[in-house]
């Protein structure tokens, strides 16, 4: 078990060591932009008090702690976690203007962080690329303080039959596309392939509550494409 979840791990990494030049680019011809109002509505519903501490999970280039202080005008103390180097640095150059964010190379399943230390744990778009999801949520049960909530923005199951027609067609033209931007298609094939495999919404709902949050639930957006997941600690 420890050798497949280490194999996933090694083969995630060389995914995003790929495609991370262009990986904003990407993001907005993928989801034709959309992925700027998902992760905005993310923050929307998080509804933060200023002078919190927020870890960002899977953090990649930046995005979501950007939004976040735009959007909050707050001086949180900010934590961004990612596996990758490569995208920390670039996370480093986007947020170079703002103060009080660490930067921590780690996993979602094992957490540089001391135990209930943040009042805001969020994961956007990274849940399904771990290598074991139930200990990626005990971890954020781990690392929140008593209060604190959890927000997890990530791929779900569509509601609509035609909407999900047409999103199927369009997902076997991303390769296409990562091929002619990035110079590779493989890491988006395996994208298309971990969001397929992925749990839909009631089972990670269903996940949240074995590892202990409370008031557990999710909104859907854009008829299902994606789903916010929420839950506390108390």
């Amino acid at each position: 078990m420890l050798q497949k979840i280490q194999k996933n791990k090694n083969y995630v990494k060389g995914v995003f060591d790929k495609v991370f030049n262009k990986y904003d680019l990407m993001n907005d011809l993928m989801s034709l932009g959309a992925h700027r109002y998902w992760k905005k509505e993310l923050i929307h519903m998080l509804n933060p008090s200023k002078s919190k501490k927020l870890i960002d999970v899977g953090c990649g280039t930046g995005d979501i702690p950007k939004i976040y202080l735009e959007m909050t005008k707050s001086c949180s103390e900010i934590l961004c976690v990612d596996p990758n180097q490569k995208m920390l640095n670039l996370a480093k150059k986007k947020l170079s203007a703002y103060k009080n964010i660490k930067y921590k190379l780690s996993y979602a399943e094992k957490l540089k962080a001391p135990d209930k230390s943040f009042n805001y744990y969020i994961i956007s778009f990274g849940l399904r690329n771990t290598g074991d999801i139930n200990k990626s949520i005990s971890e954020a049960y781990r690392v929140l303080k008593v209060g604190g909530k959890f927000l997890c923005l990530e791929f779900s199951k569509i509601e609509n039959d035609n909407l999900d027609k047409f999103y199927k067609f369009y997902s076997k033209l991303i390769p296409k596309i990562g091929k002619v931007v990035v110079g590779e298609d493989e890491p988006y094939k395996y994208l298309i392939k971990s969001i397929d495999k992925f749990v839909n919404q009631e089972q990670l709902k269903n996940i949240l509550i074995k590892n202990q949050f409370k008031n557990c639930g999710y909104r859907n957006l854009s008829g299902g494409i994606v789903s916010i997941h929420y839950g506390w600690k108390l």
